[in-house]
């Protein structure tokens, strides 16, 4: 009898399937890293092939994990990192390049030269975002003006691009659906709120035609079939999403106000603002959340580029602590930063600056500044812009936020989330279950089946504000400094 629920989580740094119970429980995964290319400064790569090896590795090995069988799997979720541009040849199924990653700031000159045209109001109106290297139009022009396989694919017609989600259904369904969900078209810059299809004046601008483009499908509802030869069985796939939206239909935030914050490689907060796209005022994007039938949901969206990531490189650029773990040991190690601030910008500022030319910096540094002042600095920026974002959000919304639910490998730190309760002056709920992404996923596979499946409420911690408010607007004075002296003037 089917009663489980496979999620394929193509992230940034890995690949991974999981698997979930009818109860709304783990019952097993399988990951694999995944590759990082950085050709040039500034610039990220990943292998297309390699993201389906990794992932498609993991299918068989997540079932042995959870000891189940492939007829024992109800339907499949897919989510993904998102605006991360593939482009394969449609004959052969073949990458015809390295995927562009979300982070590469390769395009930013074409942003620039939209912004120069006049065409940033445009963009923001009609497609909640803003002309930032961050979005998967600019790298689709330059892959078609750089790559020379992928423009001869263009001159033949069988040029295909997409986003990961499009990639991996292209292939899982053995070439026959081309189509992307709604939730990771909208993060393209080509996609039109309004019209809720492809938008023609960009499309002309960036020199994109719709052959070159997948379907748009709900997020929610059969997609296509896993084939076969991968699991011995055909699997419908009934939920697609981007990573950041499956994690807020993961904690239930299906009702408008509601948000949650993922510390990933990077840090998205998302609000839930209901059947309306909602302008904002304040540097956030206006983007779908998911779509069900003919029903849109929209959000507003705060992205951070640099999360997690900043952890990473003190332990691998760095060589300041061995594992992320160690971290938290260190910045508890220390009464407090010593002044010390880590504004990570290694890809610029998203959010609600927008500064694609910042880089990082770390100030305050002084003779007494010891490697545990560095470590908790990196982790207390993720606090830092995480207000910065709050901030916006309260202010578009109206109102004041009551918490704050959060997930993603950094919040096993509870160093971070206490430090973040209290520089917010909200409480911050962690649930038990920290795979919000693919349990997402596996929730929008159960919906699009007319399923339920149940989050597990055992375990939740919150951590309540233990920090004075006065001492909570000191140090975000010395934030603003430190951004101050990151942006440009």
């Amino acid at each position: 009898m089917a009663t489980c629920y496979l999620a394929l989580d193509a992230g940034t740094t890995s690949c991974r399937t999981l698997v979930f119970s009818q109860d709304g429980r783990l019952a097993g995964m399988a990951q694999k890293e995944l590759t990082q290319y950085f050709p040039q400064p500034g610039w990220v790569e990943h292998d297309p092939e390699e993201i389906l090896d990794c992932q498609f590795s993991t299918l068989k090995e997540a079932l042995r994990s959870a000891g189940v069988e492939a007829s024992h799997i109800a339907a499949a979720g897919i989510t993904n990192q998102r605006e991360t541009v593939v482009a394969w040849d449609g004959r052969t199924g073949r990458s015809l390049h390295k995927a562009i990653v979300w982070q590469d700031r390769r395009t930013v000159e074409i942003c620039n030269a939209l912004k120069s045209e006049g065409l940033e109001p445009y963009i923001r109106e009609n497609t909640g975002l803003v002309a930032d290297a961050y979005f998967s139009a600019t790298k689709m022009h330059w892959l078609l003006h750089h790559a020379g396989a992928v423009s001869e694919a263009a001159n033949r017609n069988t040029l295909r691009f997409g986003t990961v989600d499009a990639w991996l259904l292209w292939h899982l369904t053995r070439g026959q659906v081309y189509a992307t969900d709604i939730s990771n078209a909208a993060r393209t810059l080509l996609f039109n709120l309004h019209t809720k299809d492809w938008d023609d004046v960009l499309l002309r601008r960036l020199g994109m035609q719709r052959a070159w483009l997948p379907e748009i499908i709900p997020s929610i509802g059969f997609s296509g079939f896993i084939h076969p030869d991968f699991l011995g069985r055909s699997i419908p796939i009934t939920g697609v999403a981007g990573d950041q939206q499956a994690a807020l239909f993961g904690h239930g935030a299906t009702r408008p106000g509601m948000v949650k914050n993922t510390f990933g490689t990077g840090c998205f907060m998302l609000m839930n603002t209901g059947q309306r796209p909602v302008s904002s005022r304040f540097g956030l994007l206006t983007t779908v959340a998911w779509q069900k039938g003919a029903d849109v949901t929209y959000a507003l969206e705060g992205s951070v580029f640099i999360a997690g990531a900043a952890i990473q490189w003190l332990r691998d650029g760095l060589n300041l602590i061995k594992h992320a773990g160690e971290s938290e040991v260190l910045a508890r190690s220390v009464n407090d930063n010593g002044g010390v601030y880590m504004v990570p910008a290694f890809a610029g500022l998203g959010a609600p600056y927008w500064d694609m030319e910042a880089r990082g910096l770390i100030s305050g540094l002084t003779r007494g500044t010891t490697r545990a002042h560095i470590v908790r600095a990196a982790l207390e920026s993720m606090a830092y812009q995480t207000w910065d974002i709050l901030d916006c959000m309260q202010k578009d919304a109206g109102f004041p936020l009551q918490d704050l639910s959060v997930d993603g490998g950094a919040t096993a730190n509870s160093f971070l989330m206490q430090f973040l309760a209290g520089l917010l002056q909200i409480p911050v709920k962690r649930p038990a279950m920290q795979e919000m992404t693919a349990f997402g996923a596996a929730r929008m596979a159960a919906e699009g089946i007319h399923q339920t499946l149940p989050m597990q409420d055992n375990g939740l911690e919150i951590f309540q504000p233990a920090m004075p408010a006065s001492e909570a607007q000191q140090l975000l004075e010395g934030w603003r400094q430190a951004i101050r002296r990151t942006v440009k003037t």
